[in-house]
């Protein structure tokens, strides 16, 4: 596989690009990759607006070497652009049922990270999640899924029946925001084939028995 040349996170609902992950992430592509074509928008509530920024965004990037990572809704919107574009991605803990999850959340809602944010979350934006849909994953193999068994707000058993035939990290414990997020990434950077072949390795911090890789 060829190393990665362009990188695209998604974060999740009322998320932000100041999310954990998504800061955990980009300071590793700054160390690491500097050379790597990074991209971490803020996505609009709107679901159709949102995938259309991103792939505005992406338009001209490369099959063979482009790679995406999605959180929550991310998650959904992550699965979506791979299965569209023929790249690779990860998913962390991703939406399922987006429309029916967030049929509680219509309403003004509040940015997980910055209060100060408001915006309206509307019965039109479910409907914007229902017209999505959920294709079929026709390409198993260039995605992989981390699954919280803690996770408070998803069933990691519909992720993972919905993730079938995937690689997949089911984790012990932890939670939606997958906060033990650092024990995973060097596996999600192996498999979107981020390192430079020449460059220097990130080791692994994971815990014995934190996580369990499956095919």
């Amino acid at each position: 596989m060829e190393p990665a040349t362009h990188l695209i996170y998604l974060h999740g609902f009322r998320s932000s690009p100041a999310s954990a992950k998504a800061r955990r992430l980009a300071a590793w592509v700054a160390a690491e990759r500097p050379d790597l074509q990074w991209l971490c928008p803020e996505l609009p509530p709107s679901p159709r607006a949102a995938m259309d920024l991103v792939r505005a965004a992406t338009a001209d990037w490369p099959a063979a070497t482009s790679a995406v990572v999605g959180s929550s809704l991310g998650g959904y919107y992550a699965t979506l652009l791979a299965q569209e574009r023929g790249w690779r991605g990860a998913v962390i803990n991703p939406a399922v049922e987006p429309a029916r999850d967030l049929a509680a959340a219509v309403g003004e809602q509040t940015g997980w990270h910055d209060p100060q944010r408001r915006f309206a979350f509307t019965s039109a934006h479910l409907a914007e999640l229902r017209a999505l849909g959920r294709p079929p994953i026709g390409h198993p193999e260039r995605l992989l899924a981390v699954v919280a068994k803690g996770d408070e707000l998803l069933d990691w058993r519909e992720m993972t029946s919905r993730y079938a035939g995937c690689a997949l990290r089911l984790v012990e414990g932890s939670d939606h925001g997958l906060s033990d997020f650092d024990d995973h990434l060097p596996a999600l950077i192996d498999f979107l084939g981020l390192r430079r072949q020449s460059g220097p390795c990130m080791h692994s911090s994971t815990t014995p028995g934190s996580s369990t890789p499956a095919a």
